[in-house]
């Protein structure tokens, strides 16, 4: 107990010492004709917030400051999430054993009658043409030698392996966005301004990583988007959803979906509430997605797709059992895409390729008469419609 006073006293006579000698230099400062010394602070600081309007009881100094220039630049306070979260993740799930047929190329893929037929190579009945995209369903799969044989559902037989696709999906809204937002779509640092010469931030994102983007600035042949304070990514990493529940003209029954071709970007609207987004991959040039305003015309929850563009059919693909089919300009379709592993580049034949999960959410979504508005804010789109055949996956 004495030792705790003594402790005690010691402590009270530093803080009176401290005191004094910050007096005694108040005291010794000159002070100039007609100046009065300011007070000490008789109020307390306020909690971190931004205050419209002058409080009676405190002092918006200090951590409240930093806080009223954030809300100045666009920012939240306290920070809000996007309102959204990723669908149920069961809707992932192809309701079909699909498969890649494993032969060269440049050659025909040989279907069997039998296992043993297929195992030998011997007495094919038919075959799948050469191609660089051939895919099919099955029912049973076994094994020889370490090699993959296949039944497909008619019974027959021929070698392919089994492929794993990709489980990403997009953003199911519970209430429009403060902002527009987006994903990372290859790994990027931060930059602390937009420019490549900029300082970097330190953080490093990575493929399918949502942001939110605050402002958006073009420099340096792109666009940079703002996704924290004094924090930006750009456009060649990153792909940003444009919010606009405005109706695009024409759309007379407040659904749509809006295929924005630059951005890469799929976003689904219903009486002015942005009910979905996601990332997609749109035709590759010279197989654009053709941009005008069109109508589902027909919902196929399995489809097979084939065909070729070259004379010489070397570009031939067959598609068995392509899920979840909107076809709403010729044959250009939203569809799921089991062989495509990366969203947000353009990469079909002018089709609209999403994930087999967010290509399920949209079918169960749409009616056939749903507008689909397909634009490029970029104009680099070709707009003639002489331009464009029919269109392919």
């Amino acid at each position: 107990m004495m030792k705790l006073r003594i402790l005690l006293l010691t402590l009270v006579c530093c803080i009176l010492s401290l005191n004094l000698a910050g007096s005694a230099a108040a005291a010794n400062e000159p002070q100039k004709e007609g100046q009065q010394v300011a007070p000490f602070f008789t109020q307390p600081l306020c909690l971190p917030n931004a205050y419209a309007v002058q409080p009676e009881n405190c002092l918006p100094l200090g951590a409240s400051q930093s806080v009223s220039r954030l809300v100045e630049m666009g920012f939240a306070y306290p920070p809000r999430e996007i309102p959204a979260a990723a669908p149920d993740s069961s809707l992932s799930v192809i309701p079909a054993l699909i498969a890649r047929i494993n032969v060269d190329n440049t050659e025909p893929a040989y279907i069997y009658a039998s296992f043993e037929e297929a195992v030998e190579a011997a007495n094919p009945i038919r075959s799948i043409a050469p191609g660089t995209l051939r895919y099919v369903s099955y029912v049973t799969r076994a094994e020889h030698e370490g090699k993959a044989y296949l039944q497909l559902a008619s019974g027959e037989w021929l070698r392919a392996s089994p492929v794993a696709y990709t489980h990403f999906q997009g953003l199911q809204f519970t209430a429009n966005p403060k902002h527009d937002f987006g994903w990372i779509v290859d790994e990027t640092p931060s930059y602390t301004a937009p420019s490549f010469a900029a300082a970097k931030t330190g953080k490093t994102y990575y493929r399918e990583h949502r942001i939110q983007i605050y402002d958006t600035q073009e420099a340096e042949s792109v666009y940079w988007y703002l996704i924290g304070p004094d924090e930006w990514v750009n456009s060649l990493k990153s792909r940003r959803a444009q919010f606009d529940p405005t109706p695009p003209e024409g759309v007379n029954n407040q659904r749509w979906i809006s295929l924005n071709l630059f951005e890469q970007t799929l976003l689904i609207y219903e009486n002015g509430r942005l009910l979905f987004a996601t990332l997609m991959s749109s035709g590759l040039e010279p197989f654009y997605t053709q941009p005008g305003l069109f109508k589902i015309y027909n919902a196929l929850p399995f489809e097979t797709m084939q065909g070729a563009f070259e004379a010489d059919r070397s570009d031939y693909y067959y598609l068995q059992d392509v899920p979840w089919t909107l076809y709403f300009d010729q044959a250009r379709a939203i569809h799921g895409s089991y062989w495509r592993t990366y969203f947000g580049y353009p990469q079909s034949h002018g089709c609209i390729n999403l994930s087999p999960g967010d290509a399920n959410w949209v079918f169960q979504w749409a009616r056939e008469g749903d507008w689909v508005h397909v634009y490029d804010p970029s104009g680099r789109t070709p707009t003639d419609q002489d331009y464009y055949g029919p269109g392919a996956p």
